[in-house]
């Protein structure tokens, strides 16, 4: 019966399906899957959406390391180890797509690009074609705009609020996010278009998150909230495929090389075919959506934790003062930086902003003895992966030096991911990390960020992507 027999899947239900396919393993030797009882509110679905980060927390600690629950009928299976992680994402990825809940839901905003493309023929060709333009020789190209508009905003800094007052970081860095990506793209400013971008980013993201965890009335029902999800669309929809428009018929102007000319002459070395102005829209978009939240999130986040740790904070801005003086700090000087890029690290690791993710078994699997079934949902949450207590230490203090190059070869590759892993590792992964070391590093050259008195403790915000809660507000001072 193992090799030859077919496959029973229960998706996480009494309901059979059967699966024509021969699977290595005989089912009845494998374990079941502990899982939350319907009884538990739904099988989890109440408290995974008021509290969705203690409810996955409460439910490890009570089944281990993989276990079951429903949101609104959907069951999901997490992963919380390593090991798990690798045979999903690396090991046996091929039996693994992104043709999820998590995806299908983000789809009317990402559409067909690489970050919610479900895989298959369509997606190895676009990311074939895209390689070429995030390799650290193209992203190099960037680095420069990182630091100047990173300077711009810090001359504003000094005249409004000024010295001594409290800005809005979020805010800020979500504005310079913004402004790096589309001149990385465009080779220019969209101006007064960043706040109408910044703005539709988060409110999308704020509906998106809602319907993930209570997913009713569908987003195809024409209530107020999906209407308003629709207009977001077509305004930021409207705004790429001008850009892209205005580029092709010369009045947007390319004087440097830019993301949008290395996309628009990227061909298939196969078939000699480039992509459309459809393809093209949904790939910038995937770009902007995915650079502005890393940057803006993460900076955020590391400038709150650094105004915490005063000690750590001194030691960057000790570093960057060793290696750059007084001028600005430039991509070759990234190598030197290392203490700088570990406290961007231990960031990523306690905020991740891509704190989930998910895939869908193509077919029946043996995942460490467990039985996991075709078609199910196999949900992966970094920010409880990067606290897994046998692999971190004190997992909630910030320690940057837990990535050190000796923290970083005794633990598991697959204990941190930030960014993902395997053959659908973030494409944009080295340009992020180019960015978000370099913004760090330029900000504290000139300026130290410290916590106002009596200020409220930052809670994260899990939206589809994971926010400080109600943005960080620092005060800003000169060294």
């Amino acid at each position: 019966m193992r090799a030859i027999r077919s496959s029973i899947t229960l998706v996480g239900s009494d309901d059979l399906t059967i699966q024509a396919r021969p699977v290595p393993f005989d089912i009845r030797e494998l374990k079941r899957i502990p899982r939350v009882p319907v009884s538990d509110g739904l099988g989890g679905m109440f408290a995974f959406r008021r509290d969705p980060i203690n409810f996955l927390k409460s439910g490890l600690e009570r089944y281990g390391d993989i276990f079951r629950f429903r949101v609104f009928g959907v069951p999901f299976i997490i992963l919380n180890h390593p090991d798990l992680v690798q045979h999903v994402f690396v090991d046996n990825s091929q039996n693994y797509d992104k043709d999820s809940w998590l995806y299908r839901v983000v789809q009317p905003v990402l559409r067909d690009g690489l970050i919610g493309n479900a895989g298959g023929d369509y997606w190895r060709r676009q990311r074939k074609i895209m390689n070429p333009s995030f390799q650290p020789a193209t992203v190099a190209l960037f680095a420069r705009y990182m630091t100047e508009e990173t300077v711009k905003m810090m001359d504003r800094w000094e005249k409004t609020p000024g010295i001594g007052k409290t800005v809005d970081v979020s805010n800020d860095i979500g504005e310079l996010a913004l402004t790096i990506v589309t001149r990385s793209l465009f080779s220019t400013s969209i101006g007064r278009h960043i706040l109408d971008l910044q703005q539709a980013f988060y409110e999308a993201n704020t509906i998106l998150a809602d319907f993930f965890r209570f997913p009713f009335p569908p987003l195809s029902i024409p209530t107020a909230r999906n209407r308003r999800l629709r207009a977001l669309i077509r305004k930021v929809d409207d705004m790429v495929v001008g850009f892209i428009t205005d580029r092709i018929s010369g009045a947007l102007r390319c004087d440097e090389p830019d993301l949008l000319w290395m996309l628009m002459n990227s061909i298939d070395d196969e078939t000699g075919e480039g992509m459309s102005i459809e393809q093209l829209t949904h790939e910038v978009l995937n770009v902007g959506v995915g650079a502005y939240e890393t940057t803006t999130n993460t900076v955020a986040w590391a400038f709150y934790l650094l105004a915490q740790h005063p000690d750590v904070e001194a030691r960057v801005r000790d570093e960057v003062a060793r290696v750059c003086g007084n001028r600005i700090p430039t991509y070759e000087d990234l190598p030197r930086l290392s203490y700088t890029r570990m406290v961007v690290d231990e960031t990523l690791r306690l905020y991740s902003p891509a704190w989930q993710t998910m895939r869908r078994a193509i077919h029946d699997d043996n995942v460490a003895g467990y039985y996991v079934p075709a078609s199910a949902n196999i949900y992966l949450n970094s920010y409880l992966l990067h606290r897994h207590r046998s692999f971190w230490e004190s997992p909630d203090a910030f320690i940057p030096e837990r990535f050190s190059a000796e923290g970083i070869a005794s633990r598991p590759k697959h204990v941190y991911m930030p960014f993902g892993g395997g053959p659908r590792i973030c494409l944009g992964k080295y340009f992020a990390l180019t960015e978000l070391q370099l913004v760090v590093a330029t900000i504290s050259q000139r300026f130290t960020l410290r916590l106002p008195p009596g200020a409220a403790p930052v809670e994260a915000e899990p939206l589809i992507t994971l926010h400080p809660k109600g943005g960080v507000h620092l005060v800003v001072e000169r060294h």
